[in-house]
């Protein structure tokens, strides 16, 4: 799976990682749904460490297509609601 941080890159997850990444993912729609500012912003930045972590960067020349695209740590909560909906950014 190829994984866009806005500001930071794309990287190459292991489709055996997906799974890790994506309880991150769902506890950000879990936070945004409750209006829960600070454990929202706690794991953004704990979804965008852990893909740091886990995937492998890939050369900035090379642009792959992005099977999933991260916002930056800064989004605000209000930008959120309109990203972390439903089933997040990660389907499943």
């Amino acid at each position: 799976m190829i994984i866009r941080i806005l500001g930071d890159g794309q990287f190459r997850l292991d489709d055996n990682l997906v799974d890790r990444v994506n309880k991150i993912d769902n506890k950000i729609v879990k936070h945004v749904s409750q209006g829960n500012k600070e454990e929202y912003a706690r794991d953004l930045a704990n979804l965008i460490s852990t893909i740091k972590e886990l995937a492998k960067p890939l050369d900035p020349v090379e642009i792959l297509p992005s099977d999933i695209i991260i916002p930056q740590s800064d989004m605000s909560f209000e930008e959120a609601r309109k990203v972390f909906c439903d089933e997040g950014l990660i389907k499943g």
